[in-house]
């Protein structure tokens, strides 16, 4: 409701996000997050918006203008009860951007996990095979009496994917820990 508001106001004033922000010592950035919902400005800027957009506070949160004035402790307490309620649908907005992230982070840390285990299963794998043949001499006879023989071939390198799951690990640890709740 106010993002919308704001936007209306500003587009029918004829100002650019760039000049209002100029108006409000603010930087563009700032008007552009008011507009697209991302935050909400405090009090002392909501009364210098008004300003800016030549209206009142009260048609910037979406309230119509009753002819009979109130007076100005009435009107107050209105922007304040407004402004807590739009402080409460951003923190919950926060709130739920913050679990996704969390979420989000947790799978790729759950991935990267089961990625080096993989890894590690591959390794075991390999080391078993190549101690296996050593004990049986089958290394060091290339073709046999009993048909021919299979060249085993195995690498105790890292897979192509070690890397990218470590650094994924780690860059979901440091997301887990940003995203806890505070």
């Amino acid at each position: 409701m106010l993002n919308e508001n704001l936007k209306h106001l500003r587009k029918a004033k004829g100002l650019s996000q760039e000049e209002l922000a100029i108006k409000l010592n603010v930087v563009r950035q700032t008007v552009s997050k008011w507009e697209n919902g991302l935050s909400v400005p405090d009090s002392e800027m909501l009364i210098k918006l008004a300003d800016a957009l030549d209206t009142s506070v009260n048609v910037i949160l979406g309230e119509s203008v009753t002819p009979d004035e109130p007076d100005e402790n009435t009107e107050l307490k209105m922007i304040a009860a407004k402004l807590e309620l739009l402080n409460e649908q951003f923190a919950r907005q926060n709130e739920a951007r913050r679990k996704r992230r969390r979420i989000a982070f947790i799978v790729i840390g759950v991935l990267a996990i089961g990625s080096l285990l993989f890894d590690l299963v591959i390794w075991l794998h390999q080391n078993h095979i190549l101690d296996t043949m050593a004990e049986k001499e089958a290394i060091s006879a290339i073709g046999g009496y009993d048909g021919p023989t299979a060249i085993m071939v195995a690498t105790m390198q890292p897979t192509s994917f070690t890397l990218p799951a470590i650094v994924a690990l780690i860059v979901a640890g440091i997301g887990i820990y940003k995203t806890k709740r505070e």
